[in-house]
């Protein structure tokens, strides 16, 4: 796997705290960035910078970016993604209960399409 910077890393080591009682949780590096899979399925991916691709339900996705630092998330250059991934930034996620939110929010969306 390629070297993560020390913000992806920390990031990275939040969210698997997070999800330290999954029984089926692994690293897989996707999107350009760490991608934490639980079930086979990516809940979340932590960006170089810091920021947080999360998977989310498609219909939740126009409510979920009205939260703060929450954006459309994109594929490289201008290439929207489509509903059920969004992008938080590294400021929204600086509080252990704000990325929580978010950790809570995929792993509610994978519980869904894994049948877990």
């Amino acid at each position: 796997m390629a070297s993560m910077t020390p913000e992806q890393h920390h990031l990275v080591e939040r969210v698997r705290a997070l999800v330290d009682d999954e029984p089926d949780v692994r690293e897989v590096s996707m999107f350009g960035g760490r991608a934490i899979m639980v079930n086979d399925k990516m809940i979340v991916s932590a960006g170089r910078s810091g920021d947080l691709l999360v998977r989310v339900a498609a219909d939740r996705h126009e409510t979920l970016l009205r939260e703060p630092g929450a954006e459309q998330a994109q594929m490289g250059a201008g290439r929207v993604m489509e509903p059920g991934w969004v992008t938080v930034t590294p400021e929204a996620i600086t509080d252990d209960d704000r990325l929580a939110f978010w950790v809570d929010i995929a792993m509610r969306h994978n519980r869904v399409v894994t049948g877990g």
